[in-house]
């Protein structure tokens, strides 16, 4: 049994592909990386070449449907909650247009999978830097501060967010003594974050600052 070069230049099309889009996630620590993107392009393209080797002459499509069932649970893998954020997203995206590319390389359509990778690596590497401008203009912190117990001593604070442009997300209080603790969910820009943050952290008052 003899290799056709056509699977030949499929494997080492989805290495190439599936490699590009993965040094990106790599570059930026993400959990699917440059071995992880590869390896999902090449058995993507494999499954499509399987599914018209193997598969029946009427349906061919059959196993190849399959992937994107199976993509899903690597992608579901890669996606967490952390500081009021869902991570993960973007990486677990890439695993699904990886393996979209995969099927269009291992089904022949080569042009356009080096088109979508381009694509592809075009709005993970130029659009992030839009990303960086909105998330900056757009950011939700979590803050705890204690503080001596006085009447409507908390209030002083939901002033202070109002004053630096913070709008207030969610808030709880436990007073323990004389003592009053406070948790604030509060979104704006970073800039204003940073000038609240500031001002804090001079409050003598404050007796421990959560930020």
């Amino acid at each position: 049994m003899t290799l056709d070069q056509d699977i030949i230049i499929k494997l080492l099309l989805a290495t190439l592909i599936g490699g590009s889009i993965g040094w990106e996630r790599e570059m930026r620590s993400k959990s699917a990386g440059f071995r992880t993107l590869i390896l999902i392009c090449i058995g993507a393209t494999m499954f499509t070449i399987f599914s018209e080797l193997i598969g029946s002459k009427g349906a061919p499509e059959r196993i190849a449907s399959n992937i994107v069932v199976g993509i899903g649970f690597l992608g579901a893998g890669v996606i967490f909650k952390s500081n009021n954020r869902v991570n993960g997203i973007t990486t677990a995206a890439s695993i699904w247009v990886t393996a979209a590319l995969g099927m269009g390389i291992g089904s022949g359509h080569y042009l356009v999978s080096a088109l979508g990778c381009v694509l592809v690596l075009l709005i993970l590497v130029v659009f992030a830097l839009f990303d960086k401008h909105i998330d900056s203009a757009n950011q939700v912190r979590d803050y705890g501060i204690t503080f001596p117990f006085e009447k409507d001593a908390e209030h002083k604070y939901e002033k202070l967010f109002r004053h630096h442009h913070l709008n207030v997300l969610n808030r709880a209080q436990c007073k323990t003594g004389q003592i009053l603790k406070g948790k604030w969910t509060v979104q704006g820009a970073e800039k204003d974050h940073f000038k609240f943050i500031a001002l804090i952290l001079e409050d003598e008052s404050v007796s421990e600052f959560e930020f």
